[in-house]
Order: C-alpha cells, then sequence, then structure tokens
C-alpha cells in the first residue's frame, strides 16, 4: 500500500450519485446469450434479454491516459479513491421485477450506500457498496446491490490463492460442465467494456498480481447462476438473487453450475474442476 487508508475520507463518498443510459440491442443479446452459453436464436425487438444484460449496459468508458496499471480507470471520480491496488466484485444482491428487452432504453441510477474497512488474511480489505436501480419506459426492471472490495497486493513470489479452501458444497441434484477457455473470458470483457487485465494479461496476471492464471469474472459467474435457476424455474428469473465470491476460478479447466432445492429456492454455486466452490448463491421466487 502506497498511501494511508483514511476511512474517513472515503466514507465521505457515500450518498453521491450517477445516472447512465443505453440501449439494449439484438447484438448485444446474441452476443450475450452466446457467452452463456445459451440459444443464440434471432433476438428482434421485444424480445427478453438474459437477466443480467444490464451489466452489459452503459459502462464507463474512460481513454487509455486515465487507466492505471491493472486496466481499471484510475482511483477517484464516482467511486471512492481506495487506495489499494487489487479491485474486484465481492458479491451482491439482486431484485429482479420486470425483463429488460431487444429495444429497451434502459437507465440505471448508482449510489455508493457504504464504504467499510476489515482485515482478512490476505490485509486490508476495503468493501465499497453501491446500490442501482434499473428503469425502462415501462418502469423499475431491476433493483440491486453489488459490493466490490480492494485488496493489497500480496508480496513478490507469494501466491494470491487463499491456503485455506472452503467446505465442499453437498452433492449437486442440478449440474453443468463448462469449460473456462481464454476465448470465453475475452468475449465478457468486451461485452462488459473490461479492460482489467487479470482477465486476459497472463503474464500481468502471474508475475504482477500473482495468480496462477486469468482469472474468470465475478459477474460472469453470477450470470450462469442466475439463467440455471431460471432454467430450473420454468425460465423465470428469481425475485431475489444473492452472491457471494468464495474464491477465484481460473481458465483453462472444466468448471461446473449446480443447483439443489431448498424450502423457498435454490442453492446454487460455481466450482472449479476439483469442486471446489468458487462462487456461492441463493434464489428466492
Amino acid at each position: 500500500m502506497t498511501e494511508p487508508l483514511d476511512l474517513a475520507h472515503l466514507r465521505q463518498w457515500i450518498g453521491r450519485s450517477e445516472e447512465a443510459s443505453d440501449i439494449v440491442t439484438a447484438q448485444l443479446v446474441k452476443g450475450l446469450r452466446a457467452t452463456l452459453f445459451l440459444d443464440i436464436g434471432m433476438p428482434t425487438t421485444g424480445d427478453a434479454a438474459p437477466f443480467t444484460v444490464h451489466w452489459c449496459l452503459a459502462q464507463p468508458v474512460y481513454p487509455a491516459s486515465m487507466l492505471g496499471p491493472d486496466g481499471h480507470p484510475t482511483r477517484g471520480g464516482f467511486l471512492p479513491p481506495v487506495p489499494l491496488p487489487r479491485r474486484m466484485w465481492a458479491g451482491g444482491e439482486i431484485e429482479f421485477i420486470a425483463p429488460l428487452r431487444v429495444g429497451d432504453e434502459a437507465r440505471r441510477s448508482s449510489r455508493i450506500a457504504d464504504v467499510t474497512l476489515k482485515t482478512g488474511s490476505t490485509g486490508a480489505l476495503c468493501f465499497v457498496a453501491v446500490e442501482h436501480t434499473i428503469t425502462t419506459p415501462r418502469g423499475t426492471a431491476i433493483r440491486e446491490r453489488q459490493d466490490i472490495v480492494y485488496r493489497e497486493m500480496q508480496p513478490a513470489g507469494q501466491s494470491a490463492t487463499p491456503a485455506r479452501q472452503p467446505a465442499p458444497p453437498p452433492a449437486a441434484k442440478h449440474r453443468e460442465s463448462h469449460v473456462s477457455d481464454p476465448v470465453l473470458l475475452f468475449r465478457y470483457s468486451a461485452l462488459t467494456f473490461n479492460g482489467h487485465r487479470i482477465h486476459y494479461d497472463r503474464d500481468y496476471v502471474t508475475k504482477v498480481e500473482g495468480y496462477p492464471g486469468l482469472v474468470f469474472h465475478g459477474p460472469m459467474q453470477a450470470a450462469l447462476l442466475v439463467e440455471f435457476a431460471a432454467k430450473l424455474h420454468g425460465g423465470t428469473a428469481p425475485k431475489k438473487f444473492s452472491y457471494r465470491g468464495v474464491q477465484p476460478l481460473f481458465e483453462g479447466s472444466e468448471f461446473s453450475v449446480n443447483a439443489n432445492e431448498t424450502a423457498d429456492g435454490l442453492e446454487l454455486w460455481v466450482a472449479n474442476a476439483a469442486g471446489t466452490p468458487t462462487m456461492k448463491a441463493t434464489a428466492v421466487w
């Protein structure tokens, strides 16, 4: 960490807001369907988009001169300038109210809800909670909270992966397997205009951040879980979907999307080739 972490200063960002809008296009829907292993089809105006298409809309665009060494925009602006070099999605919660459709103009209203500081096994952890509301001309479509975590860089030669493995999940009643390859990661980065180098620059992710390979996007894992949940529930999105990252998932191997029924919905998780969970979620209807 190159500068002190002043929590009181960072909490001054709480309450800051911004708005952005974008159009749900047929081409975007085709690309996202293909990336999420869905039937691509020939989407036309009025057709429902994948449930997390809003993560592809109105993404911030900055000139190259304003990007940091990790490919993210430099700190500051809408998000607080947390002086920790590693930034990732930690989890969140989504309330699905109505589907987004091809041709929709979707407007996103965002607000910084909280900034907190914790200490973990890898050092200081700063969590920023961001609330979003997505609306269309028909009304509110989605409400969600995203939890973003900022972490310290690991010392040279030290692995960035956790030494303690999470407990194994129960046997899955429902399961699908896919392969996480660099093309899949590239496609999702392109759809979300995500320049974070951990998803495509192997030299950077292994030599600078200390991971063993390219890192699978947390939002893509969550998107796959949402689609799997809907598939198991007659094609309808859950009213509430909560998810959290457990550990990184890396490219180059098989991974699985898993689910079991619960009293009010589904317990879901993504697991790596060894069967170890990398993201856990719950879906409620």
